[in-house]
């Protein structure tokens, strides 16, 4: 893999036309060739990991006192930094943070049916990208321990563009690695972070709310498509069906 995680020698194969189908508001994701998928709180369940690892941080780097990790978690999706600074945390937390993420990585699960739904979307020729707010080695090292590495034609870390979310280079970056027309691509995410990113290149914004996102913030923002399981995924793309 390069830098960016671009898989190579594992061609997708020719997407087959789509089943027919209702349900999704203006076509939904119908017709959809490729997906950019958030990685916490979508693909993972890291949250209690993220706890942790954010808890010795800044015991290490803060001292004494109550860690704010809710206040951490409405950041969530942005570059760690990034959120130091908005939360006038000192950056010296990244360095414990990261090294804890790292050694506490075996425990953190997959969601339910994110492994089929991938598989079944990649058996159809779609293509398959992540736009993660942790950096690319990080987000790639958890892919490859996982096992799902290999189901992504690219991985790409807040570290690798020069804007991470909520601008719009990091779907940028993996639309034209992917070769895929933005009208044909959906983003999933379950920050408003991820959705700002997804209209900013001009892709399907859908909200994912099977892990613990803020949900009525999340729908305020009046994403495309609404799901509640990664299974309904396979429903929006292939215009089956759509969860609003």
């Amino acid at each position: 893999m390069d830098r960016l995680g671009t898989t190579q020698g594992h061609a997708l194969p020719d997407r087959p036309d789509a089943p027919d189908g209702h349900g999704c508001p203006d076509g939904g994701a119908r017709g959809t060739t490729a997906v950019v998928f958030d990685l916490d709180g979508v693909l993972v369940n890291s949250f209690a990991v993220m706890r942790q690892a954010f808890t010795t941080a800044y015991a290490e780097v803060v001292g004494d006192g109550e860690p704010p990790f809710e206040e951490y978690e409405r950041h969530l999706g942005r570059y760690f930094p990034d959120i130091m600074e908005i939360m006038g945390l000192p950056l010296e937390m990244e360095v414990p943070f990261v090294r804890e993420s790292y050694r506490l990585a075996h425990l953190v699960p997959v969601f339910d049916g994110v492994p089929e739904m991938l598989r079944e979307l990649r058996a159809h020729g779609i293509g398959l990208a992540v736009a993660t707010g942790k950096s690319g080695p990080r987000a790639r090292s958890l892919l490859e321990q996982l096992g799902l590495l290999d189901l992504f034609t690219v991985v790409i870390g807040s570290d690798e563009v020069d804007r991470p979310k909520p601008a719009p280079d990091i779907v940028l970056k993996a639309l034209a690695v992917l070769d895929s027309d933005p009208a044909r691509t959906v983003m999933v995410g379950d920050a408003v972070t991820d959705l700002n990113s997804a209209r900013g290149a001009g892709v399907t914004a859908v909200a994912a709310l099977w892990g613990e996102t803020d949900e009525p913030t999340l729908l305020a923002e009046n994403p495309d498509i609404v799901l509640r399981a990664p299974a309904e995924l396979l429903d929006a793309c292939f215009g089956r069906a759509c969860t609003l």
